[in-house]
């Protein structure tokens, strides 16, 4: 059912805590299932410095937020919010088709803690 790199983002997920100093924080959630992620920035330069998530949820939305955070790491600004659901999807080996709203959480709460930054 899943990836060889679902399933190692999941059991090994990349960072994944809490940042004490983030330049940016935003939380989303789903309705549809209950699961929850938190983001952490840390932003210097226009560029993404550090990334940390906290991700309550099954495995799918766990991998879905480490690949993220993989995928924007050292990456402007700008070139973080144009990653898409498909990117992350692609970079996972793909998701089943009910899973991949699990994705969308991870980036609204990247493209959400971006749009926190840029607004101070």
């Amino acid at each position: 059912m899943y990836s060889e790199t679902v399933m190692d983002h999941f059991t090994n997920p990349r960072n994944v805590g809490e940042m004490e100093d983030a330049d940016a924080v935003a939380e989303v959630g789903s309705l549809a299932c209950g699961d929850t992620t938190k983001i952490f920035l840390r932003i210097k330069d226009n560029i993404i410095e550090d990334v940390k998530f906290k991700t309550f949820g099954c495995g799918a939305a766990i991998a879905s937020s480490s690949m993220a955070t993989e995928l924007v790491k050292g990456k402007s600004l700008e070139e973080a919010a144009k990653i898409s659901t498909q990117d992350v999807v692609e970079a996972l080996g793909g998701l089943p088709t009910q899973k991949v709203h699990c994705s969308v959480m991870a980036l609204d709460a990247l493209r959400k803690a971006i749009e926190e930054y840029n607004s101070n």
